[in-house]
């Protein structure tokens, strides 16, 4: 028995992998979700739909640093089977209005990337190897793949967490702001992928009792009637929860939530991806990313401003703060 941590696991995708693995009947399943009760209902909903008791769900707000924290340590406090697997799934998309966190950090970035990125290095000490991260993107981060959404606009990380610092922002209207957020928001969560990755192999080179931890981002395709387009207005709305989903089997990478769960779900379960690791997938197909997200220089930015940010310290991740080696 191994245990699988999987964010924003009370609804949509995260539900339907959580779901996945429950039915394995192989993984204690932890659902970490921002509503404590929400967290609670997803539980019973899997023991009815699993008849599988191993699952519990524990309070994770991914806009909340002190939460990030407090999940870590109420975690740490815990006896359970062996950490090797997180899957940072949670996600959100605002396009009403530009908000920001208790720190004062843009939400979007917060939730997408920031509380991600503090998560998995307080938790990778914790974690036993072999073990496996799997990072939730989109194609959306892809400026060829962004049909229909604004391309990532990546310059500086200090000012995805705080546009209005930013001396020569973007004239984007107020819900095209909010959309290229998301987008640059999930290229944030490629090139977080692949520094991971440069990290660890550079701590397993070091020494480190020969540890594998593999990190991949997965990229789900589009799932109409998820909650994700529920800061949109009503008629994109109905189109998402009801038009879309029809043109499912008629459209490439147009996938029910419960499809891109189960494939989610192997990410961690399958023998195949023990040693796979730094790559990008599509449902179970390896595809190329985009270009921007292969930039060792904006990588390295989003890691050491995201550590700032997070007032990450060297007790609190195996980890070095300072700029990794590229790869070759």
């Amino acid at each position: 028995m191994n245990t699988a941590i999987v964010t924003g696991a009370n609804t949509g995708l995260g539900f339907e992998c959580a779901r996945a693995l429950a039915e394995t009947h192989d993984w204690h399943v932890v659902l970490a979700c921002r509503s404590a009760e929400k967290g609670r209902e997803a539980v019973k909903r899997l023991f009815a739909q699993t008849a599988y008791k191993d699952i519990e769900a524990m309070t994770l707000d991914l806009a909340s640093l002190e939460s990030v924290r407090s999940f870590a340590r109420d975690y740490a406090a815990a006896r359970r089977p062996p950490l090797r697997a997180i899957v940072c799934n949670a996600a959100t998309q605002i396009v009403t209005g530009r908000t920001y966190n208790a720190d004062g950090i843009e939400t979007t970035f917060a939730v997408n990337h920031l509380g991600h990125f503090m998560l998995v290095n307080l938790m990778l000490s914790q974690m036993t190897p072999p073990a496996r991260i799997v990072v939730v993107s989109s194609g959306t981060h892809d400026p060829a793949q962004t049909t229909g959404m604004p391309p990532p606009v990546y310059r500086r990380a200090r000012f995805l967490a705080r546009p209005d610092e930013d001396s020569k922002p973007l004239d984007d209207p107020q819900g095209t702001a909010g959309r290229r957020a998301y987008t640059t928001s999930k290229l944030c969560n490629v090139l977080f992928t692949y520094e991971l990755e440069r990290r660890l192999r550079v701590e397993k080179a070091a020494g480190s009792n020969g540890r594998l931890i593999t990190v991949n981002a997965f990229d789900p395709g589009l799932m109409p009637g998820t909650g994700l387009a529920r800061d949109y207005g009503r008629v994109a709305r109905f189109a998402w929860r009801f038009v879309l989903p029809v043109l499912r089997p008629f459209v490439p990478n147009v996938n029910s939530v419960a499809r891109s769960g189960k494939a989610l779900a192997k990410m961690v379960t399958e023998p195949r991806f023990e040693r796979i690791s730094g790559k990008y997938f599509q449902g179970a197909r390896e595809v190329p990313s985009s270009k921007d997200s292969y930039d060792p220089a904006m990588a390295a930015d989003l890691w050491e401003s995201s550590a700032a940010m997070v007032k990450l310290t060297p007790d609190e991740t195996i980890l070095k703060l300072r700029s990794a080696p590229s790869a070759a």
